[in-house]
């Protein structure tokens, strides 16, 4: 894991190198020709929700024939984009068919995204996905706030150390506040904000995603079936998730 007093250094680096909706190299997947698959009684796939190893949160039948993750970063807008234009049908037509399973994995490119990702983190696997769309939803109004801070009070914020730069960051986003209208007290998302292990683990989650693959060069990136995807858009997206399930 990263030491905490590399912490802002190792965000700094991987926001130099990561881009929103960036050129990427694309595999092909096989095809599986996968059937519907029964749902849990009493539900549908898209309420089974769980943490993977790797440090993300997974949607649906965690024996899916097609595996999708999703790298996103909450600052950025074509992430935001994707989660309008193509979640929904992801869910609704793959997911809850129990033949794709949807696994998200924050890609932090800077301390605001950061921030961001520890509030939508903070209820766990039952309020992951539920915060995360919202955030993308209101995402023009927190960014907007955020860029109004003037460049002398993101030289304060850089200074300070992760236990508290990160409360000060979802203080000027309006996140505690905005995370108390949606089921996350003020006081448990003050503790996440804070949480050493919790940061640690999606910086380590970030870095990991460049060294599994090389090719990485933004976000949205999509991968099926451990091959990436070329381009962000649901289009080609579900174009990939067809072919891989045999459709």
């Amino acid at each position: 894991m990263i030491k905490p007093q590399y912490l802002l250094v190792a965000v700094a680096a991987v926001f130099a190198s990561a881009a929103c909706n960036a050129e990427k190299s694309n595999g092909s997947s096989a095809a599986v020709q996968a059937k519907a698959v029964k749902p849990p009684q009493g539900g549908d796939w898209a309420r089974i929700v769980s943490a993977t190893p790797a440090g993300g949160f997974v949607m649906g039948n965690p024996n899916a024939a097609v595996k999708l993750i999703e790298f996103g970063s909450m600052t950025c807008p074509h992430c935001a984009e994707f989660d309008e234009t193509g979640v929904k049908p992801l869910i609704d037509t793959y997911v809850k068919s129990g033949r794709v399973s949807y696994e998200f994995r924050n890609y932090v490119r800077d301390p605001y995204d950061l921030a961001g990702a520890l509030v939508a983190r903070c209820n766990g696997a039952k309020g992951f996905f539920p915060l995360t769309r919202a955030m993308y939803k209101d995402q023009p109004n927190w960014l907007a706030r955020l860029q109004t801070v003037p460049a002398e009070q993101q030289q304060a914020l850089a200074a300070l150390g992760p236990d508290r730069q990160f409360v000060e960051i979802a203080k000027l986003a309006g996140f505690q506040q905005w995370a108390a209208m949606r089921g996350l007290p003020s006081a448990k998302s003050s503790k996440c904000l804070a949480d050493q292990a919790e940061i640690n683990r999606m910086v380590q989650m970030t870095s990991d995603a460049t060294a599994q693959y090389p090719e990485f060069a933004g976000t949205p990136t999509f991968v099926v079936n451990n091959e990436m995807v070329t381009g962000s858009t649901w289009k080609i997206l579900e174009s990939e998730l067809r072919k891989a399930l045999g459709d």
